[in-house]
């Protein structure tokens, strides 16, 4: 057996993998958004419609149609290489959690990335609502990009 085929066979048999995070994920989500959302605000004031009225010289609650694709980039680009470079968001960090790919343990591929980060269309409907049940109902507390990108969110 190679040393990859013999590293896969030790993650699978580990008992030790700990997905009971539910907590860590929702704080892992606030920080993130909290995050994202002084980014969201800096692309505002970069790429928002002006206002003429006399209330703001800028309408932060909109973004043009550039900057609205930008910054859907900018979102995207933050979760898919944070996580398949790092294992983790910031928001993970600072919760002690990361992802891992469920056969090896290793980080997700880019791939995979970009599956669990277009899970979070769907998982994220009504604030996370529809993660944060999947997450309670699923047996390895995965929601649903998690489970199309085949991985794990565990203590680090």
């Amino acid at each position: 057996m190679s040393t990859v085929g013999a590293s896969i066979a030790v993650w699978q048999r580990s008992t030790s993998v700990n997905v009971h995070v539910t907590g860590r994920r929702v704080v892992a989500t606030i920080v993130d958004g909290i995050i994202l959302g002084i980014a969201y605000n800096i692309f505002s004031a970069i790429f928002g419609t002006s206002r003429n009225d006399d209330t703001s010289g800028f309408d932060f609650t909109q973004l043009s149609f550039g900057g609205g694709f930008a910054w859907l980039l900018v979102v995207a680009l933050y979760y898919v290489l944070m996580e398949n470079r790092l294992g983790q968001t910031v928001g993970k960090m600072v919760t002690g959690i990361r992802v891992v790919d469920e056969q090896t343990g290793g980080r997700p591929s880019v791939g995979a990335a970009v599956a669990r980060t277009a899970g979070r269309l769907i998982d994220g409907i009504f604030a996370y609502l529809v993660g944060f049940l999947v997450v309670l109902g699923s047996q390895r507390r995965r929601r649903l990009g998690d489970m199309f990108a085949k991985t794990l969110v565990v203590r680090a």
